[in-house]
């Protein structure tokens, strides 16, 4: 079935009734994002985590907190576990501070009590 005609109608009923008036950016350029640098196929799954407010920061944090994981579980000596354990939770309480900033659920029981354990450990 093609929706074609139904579709181009209700925007121009739009249009006639003066709801395309007033949008933010009305008037001005677009500002095309380069996005050349990433692969084609790739492209389309960027955009949607960027729309949703996903960032290079969290991307980033998220990349570090992975590394000292893999530190921690291949580390044989203890006081170096227990450093990389602290710079790991450092990085977590990071990443759920820019999440909850964002408004994401981070009040989870897990959360909360991994988060006490946390300021304990760093003397919050």
């Amino acid at each position: 079935m093609d929706f074609t005609h139904i579709i181009e109608d209700k925007i121009r009923r739009a249009y006639d009734d003066g709801e395309f008036e007033n949008l933010p950016g009305f008037g001005k350029p677009l500002i095309l994002e380069d996005v050349s640098g990433i692969p084609e196929e790739l492209r389309m799954a960027y955009k949607l985590l960027k729309n949703a407010g996903y960032s290079e920061e969290e991307k980033q944090v998220r990349k570090e907190m992975m590394t000292i994981e893999d530190l921690i579980r291949k580390c044989q000596d203890p006081e170096e576990k227990q450093n990389l354990q602290k710079r790991l939770n450092q990085k977590l309480h990071r990443y759920n501070g820019m999440m909850s900033k964002k408004g994401a659920q981070t009040n989870s029981s897990l959360f909360k009590n991994y988060e006490q354990k946390i300021h304990k450990k760093l003397g919050l």
